[in-house]
Formats: structure tokens, sequence, C-alpha cells
């Protein structure tokens, strides 16, 4: 399947908490093209996370249109909204989810199996993945026997087990060291660039300004294109990059490269 552009317009979601509304996303207009790498900075509490859940059809927005290539996000019915998180979306939470006492290589293998492709051909591809993200040693062990590092590596490698052609990540090198976070980084970013992914990545990290195409900060429910994420972390688009601009840079594939 080919990339899509992920389009938002004047998105709105508000909370009420202890009485006052609380403008989590507050008229957010943003896209990310096939084949871009998007990061999003934002203090804690911004709607960073909320406008992943938004992106991905998990949460309904009180006004506006999430679109994603000609189908509008916003108009699906239940079962439609599942195929798309099924079939489309690679999401990497930064509470993982993973199943207990299920090995690494099922857990990577999940939406693949439930996608109906056959358990040889599932756990194939999900092998392949937990490989790129260095576990190929750690196939066959549970949630139980992974430290939290490794149990993010899992998570990621089951959101693009099924070659996403939209790519949602939260906080993914939140519980890394260093240098596999930077290998994480280079990696998402590849998904994107060799297979056509749209890639929008919330993000402490100021690394991922470094293999990001482009650079958004969200604060007080409003999108600010190219500004700093943090005032002790800059970042910045990468230069030559054109802000908007189409970018397709091939069809996505299900096994890694």
């Amino acid at each position: 399947m080919s990339g899509a552009r992920l389009e938002l317009r004047d998105v709105v979601k508000h909370y009420v908490s202890a009485g006052e509304v609380v403008r989590a996303i507050d008229g957010v207009s943003m896209t990310a093209d096939p084949g871009e790498m998007v990061a999003l900075y934002g203090p804690s509490g911004s709607g960073k996370s909320t406008l992943l859940l938004v992106a991905a059809g998990l949460l309904r927005p009180d006004a506006g249109t999430v679109r994603f290539g000609d189908r509008d996000v916003t108009a699906m019915s239940d079962v439609e909204a599942a195929d798309y998180q099924r079939r489309d979306v690679g999401f990497v939470s930064q509470s993982f989810h993973l199943l207990p006492g299920v090995p690494a290589v099922e857990n990577a293998a999940v939406k693949l199996i439930a996608d109906r492709v056959p358990l040889r051909a599932a756990r194939r591809a999900a092998t392949a993945w937990l490989e790129r993200v260095g576990l190929g040693e750690r196939l066959h062990h549970t949630p139980e026997q992974l430290s939290g590092g490794e149990r993010q590596r899992v998570a990621i490698a089951r959101a693009l087990a099924n070659g996403p052609s939209l790519l949602l990540t939260d906080e993914p090198t939140g519980s890394l060291d260093s240098a596999r976070g930077a290998e994480v980084l280079e990696l998402l970013a590849r998904l994107g660039h060799e297979e056509g992914a749209a890639v929008l990545m919330v993000t402490h990290d100021p690394r991922a300004a470094d293999v990001a195409d482009r650079v958004l900060t969200l604060r007080d429910g409003k999108v600010e294109d190219g500004a700093a994420p943090t005032a002790d972390a800059p970042a910045r688009s990468r230069a030559g990059e054109t802000r908007g601009e189409e970018t397709t840079r091939g069809d996505r594939t299900t096994a890694p490269r």
C-alpha cells in the first residue's frame, strides 16, 4: 500500500477537570506527509498524547476533522476505526501494553496474527523487526524477563511489523539508553523515508530534531511550526527541508530492509 498524508484541520479536544475546561487541543491544524518524520515537542500536559490518540482514531475530537489519505478518520464507525488501527497505524505508547507471559516474538506479531497472517509468517516478520531493534537474542523472553528498555523495543517492533503507512510514537526513546535511543530514532526515520510512511513522534529527546524532517511544538493546545521544543533542549528542522512540502519516498513493505 502506498503512503498517505495525515491531515488534522481545526481539531479541538477539551476536558473538564475540577470544574475548569482544559483545552488539550485547541484548533490544531497540521500535516504529516508520506515519507516525512515530524517531531512534536511540548511541555508535559500540553496535549501531545491526546493529539496522537485523535490521529489514531482512538479518541474522537470535539470538533474539526482528521483525514488519512482520502478517508475521514473522524467519521469512521467503530469497526472502520478498528480496521484503520490494525492495518494502517503503528502506535507506540508509553505503557507498552505487552501481553504478560507471552514471548517477545509473539507479542511483536500480535497485530499480524489479528489480521489473519499465518502464524509462521507473522513470527518471521516479527523476528526480523526484533532483530532490527537489537532483541534477536531475546525472542522467547516474556515481558517479565525483559528490562523496561527491552519492553519498549518489543512495542516498537510490534508497531513496525505490519508495515504501517502511519506511525505514531509517544516518547519512543523514553526508556532507552543513549546509544539505543539514537538507533531507534534512526530506525523510525528510515521507516518513513524508505517505506513511504508518515511518522509523527511525540518526544522530549532533543536528538529527534536531528533526524526529523520537521519540528512542531504544542503549547496551550496550539501547534507552532519550527519552534524550539524546550528551553534546555532546542531543536531544529533538518537543513534543506521545505516546510509542508510533500515528500513521497516509496511504497510501504512489510519486511524490514
